[in-house]
């Protein structure tokens, strides 16, 4: 064989070489990807000593809607719940650095709390409620 042979097999080799890493970090990053995080019941009881319900017409509460389309990703919330309709109510305790924003879900008296940390400015985590 002449030695172009050689050169277009070390090409094609490289190739599919290069194309099989390539796969296998696409593959491992989607598996690494950070879900929702789901609270425990000690940590969520800690969280909730003197709430207060804060109107939800007051659009002074954290952000969630980054944090939303995570949970609608992860298949926590339904994407076919209107965004107008999502936020059932907001609690926030007496020192005003925590929020508990409650999210409706499909089923009556079923929801998803996300706990949210105002002073640092994250989201803690959810939990699932049934009232």
């Amino acid at each position: 064989m002449a030695t172009h042979h050689y050169l277009r097999l070390t090409f094609i080799l490289l190739f599919v070489v290069t194309s099989l890493f390539c796969i296998y970090f696409i593959i491992k990053k989607r598996k690494n990807r950070k879900a929702p995080k789901l609270l425990s019941k000690e940590k969520y009881n800690s969280s909730i000593d003197g709430m207060k319900e804060v109107s939800i017409s007051n659009d002074n509460f954290f952000n969630i809607w980054p944090y939303v389309s995570e949970l609608k990703a992860a298949k926590i919330l339904s994407k076919e719940i209107k965004e107008s309709e999502l936020i059932h109510k907001v609690f926030r305790n007496s020192t005003e650095d925590l929020e508990h924003i409650l999210l409706t879900t499909e089923k009556e008296n079923h929801f998803v709390e996300v706990v949210v940390d105002k002073n640092k400015k994250k989201v803690l985590g959810y939990l699932f409620l049934n009232l």
